[in-house]
């Protein structure tokens, strides 16, 4: 039998990494094993044995420790230019940085940053921004010595007395609840561990609601309540979830009077409210159906719903008065529209603000009482808006946030009354010159003909001649738009003479929620299509050259990735597929893999033989075969709950089994980080560097090499 690994490096000093004297990749053992389904289909899967729930198998970690040191040679020629990038990228950052305070029970709450600092200080200050500044949390401080530290929910008890948050400290998604005193600033003495980061404090001051993930699949499953100061082997569990299709969320209403339990699969959604000064047994506001959606809010006496229901497809709102029990008890309000997709609302007392998408561009609606309705304003032709943070209810000022690939993130009030607009703050971003780049949308027709938008933007001087370098970017799943929002890294892809496109593609939900449809499930191979067809393009417009096309995309957007470098391969000189969702039959065909069960109507049960015949029509990992494959970047962290690391270690193994061509794949494991990556705003750049440059010099961009 052969040694597990072999990896030799020829040479570390190369002169580009596209050149032939490349060091030898690792090669990993093969091991006989056969994935098999309830109907007898039968697969082999060499690499299998890669996996390791416990992360603790020698063989498969120093494998993984052989790909990185395979990296760091690959990498090696290109460390100036990693250094340069990365430079540029946290030159741009303002350190010192503060998010825009918001109002909340008499305090102002905001983040802020400190130079040389990863992390947030969260604080409050009471009455106004000339107070005192009360510390909540400094994350810097709980995050020392740590290789990955992040803080999910954090809530003030409603006297403004308590504080509760949700910490990680591996990236598993696995949070711990903490509680502090915030008039001595100590922490009291209750911990619970194992949870989802979402918590919410009872009228009493004491009592809080969270909910309990399983260990194994992290599913959230039950909704327990916690006293402080006894212990959290007491907890009262108030609801549990059978169905493991669900997720499940607790919140509190608009108007504080009641604490609420959401449950939520991909196709169907429940929602349960119980009184939030005197917590109880809950009620159903609507029993679940398959194939009804609704999220709900409950001001001025009423519950507001958005939902899907009797053929609602792109969503409407609907009332339903105090102590609603059913959907017969619903009334139309904002009607259904085709070309509208609606997406959220937030309640005021005179006014509701609704977060809309038409033709593949987000608007804000505001709805008056006397029936009146306008939008607010946007001011280019590609961008983002949507609703900001309105903590309280009784004010004549909407916030909302607007950016566009050009113009920095920007935070706006509205006066609804009397029309005033004020600009609260954009991100600062040094050296950078808006009027110096361009943004526009574009339009390409698939191949069955759908109308797909692009978002493109470069930097002035830009000649459409066919010659330039495009990295191209999408994701298109779960219903998730990809908006043309501001990115500051990609400012040194511009500043290059790179082109950078966001292809809006079907299974997002930027045209709507059939466009979603048309994306997912026996229609997922649209989603591919469309990514290629507006390569290919824009290739046809002059936006670039055929031979200096790059792509990305991340977890889903990593499958997107492997599925179109199996199909078009020729297409694209360079990839970059971050946590890529590869292993799409066997992953699904395994309950025990967290959020599985969670997926069945997105991606299909490939224990049902119509879903597992197509899903192998385009899984990545199934597909590989012996052909010439562009320069591929992959990119896991070892403690990924979202996308296990073996999938793209498997994937990368076929890959250099067949790989016909002579353009690297990299592959790198960052051993302390999950499907976020690195923690902490400038350590994340360092990996974004890497991947950067290796596109760069793909592309032959890139000029800075030792």
């Amino acid at each position: 039998m052969k040694p597990v690994l072999y990896f030799l490096v020829a040479s570390l000093m190369m002169p580009s990494v596209s050149a032939p004297a490349l060091p030898l990749p690792p090669d990993v053992e093969k091991q006989p094993h056969q994935v098999t389904t309830p109907f007898g289909a039968v697969r082999d899967d060499e690499y299998y044995w890669l996996r390791d729930d416990a992360r603790a198998n020698p063989e498969m970690l120093e494998y993984l420790e052989a790909e990185n040191a395979y990296a760091d040679a690959l990498m090696a020629p290109l460390t100036l230019l990693q250094d340069r990038l990365y430079d540029e990228i946290v030159g741009r950052i303002k350190q010192d940085d503060a998010s825009v305070p918001y109002r909340e029970r008499g305090y102002w709450y905001y983040s802020r940053f400190e130079t040389g600092k990863d992390y947030p200080i969260q604080a409050r200050r009471k009455g106004s921004m000339e107070a005192p500044e009360e510390i909540l949390l400094d994350v810097n401080v709980m995050a020392a010595g740590k290789g990955y530290f992040n803080v999910g929910d954090a809530q003030v008890s409603q006297d403004n007395r308590l504080l509760a948050w949700a910490e990680d400290s591996v990236g598993r998604r696995q949070y711990t609840l903490r509680f502090k005193d915030l008039q001595t600033g100590a922490l009291l003495p209750d911990v619970i561990e194992g949870v989802s980061p979402n918590v919410v404090w009872a009228d009493d001051n004491r009592t809080v609601f969270y909910v309990e993930n399983d260990p194994e699949t992290l599913l959230t499953v039950r909704v327990k309540t916690h006293v402080l100061g006894t212990p959290a082997s007491a907890d009262a569990t108030v609801y549990e979830e059978h169905d493991d299709s669900f997720y499940m969320g607790v919140g509190r209403t608009r108007d504080d009077r009641y604490i609420t339990i959401g449950v939520e699969s991909t196709v169907s959604s429940e929602l349960r409210y119980t009184p939030a000064a005197a917590p109880g047994a809950f009620t159903v506001l609507a029993p679940r159906a398959r194939d009804v959606e609704y999220d709900a809010d409950h001001h001025a006496g009423r519950w507001v719903i958005r939902t899907n229901a009797d053929g609602a497809t792109n969503f409407k709102l609907v009332t339903a008065p105090d102590g609603a029990t059913s959907r017969a008890q619903w009334r139309d309000w904002v009607a259904h529209d085709d070309n509208v997709l609606v997406e959220g609302f937030e309640l005021f007392n005179g006014f509701t603000a609704v977060a809309e998408r038409a033709e593949a561009l987000e608007r804000v609606r505001l709805l008056f009482a006397d029936g009146r309705s306008e939008f607010v304003k946007a001011d280019e032709p590609a961008y983002s808006m949507g609703l900001s943070v309105n903590a309280e209810p009784d004010s004549e000022w909407l916030r909302y946030g607007y950016t566009s690939l050009t113009t920095p993130a920007t935070t706006y009030e509205l006066n609804v009354s009397t029309g005033e607009r004020r600009q609260l703050k954009q991100q600062p971003v040094i050296g950078y010159d808006a009027s110096q780049y361009v943004t526009e949308r574009v339009w390409v027709s698939a191949r069955d003909g759908a109308r797909v938008p692009v978002s493109l933007v470069y930097r002035k001087g830009f000649k459409k001649d066919g010659s330039a370098a495009l990295y191209q970017y999408a994701y298109g799943s779960y219903g998730m738009s990809m908006d043309p929002g501001f990115n500051l890294p990609v400012v040194s892809l511009l500043d290059r003479g790179v082109v950078y496109a966001i292809a809006h593609i079907r299974g997002g939900e930027e045209m709507g929620r059939r466009w979603y449809e048309q994306g997912k499930l026996l229609n997922k191979q649209n989603t591919f299509n469309d990514f290629i067809d507006v390569t290919r393009a824009l290739v046809e417009q002059g936006y670039a050259a055929r031979e200096r096309i790059g792509a990305s995309g991340g977890s889903a957007g990593g499958l997107l990735m492997g599925a179109v470098a199996n199909q078009a391969p020729q297409d694209y000189r360079v990839m970059v597929a971050q946590v890529p969702f590869v292993d799409v039959v066997t992953t699904m065909l395994d309950a025990s893999i967290p959020l599985t069960t969670n997926e069945y109507d997105e991606w299909g049960n490939p224990e049902q033989k119509p879903f597992y015949d197509y899903m192998l029509t385009y899984s990545p990992y199934d597909n590989v075969r012996a052909q010439a494959y562009p320069a591929l970047f992959v990119g896991t962290g070892l403690w990924d709950s979202q996308v296990q690391y073996w999938e793209p270690a498997k994937w990368v193994a076929r890959l250099r089994d067949v790989n016909t061509g002579r353009q690297p794949i990299l592959f790198r494991t960052n051993m302390e980080a999950g499907h976020g990556g690195k923690s902490g705003r400038f350590r994340r750049y360092r990996e974004l560097a890497e991947s950067y440059a290796f596109v760069l010099d793909q592309l032959g961009v890139a000029a800075d090499r030792d």
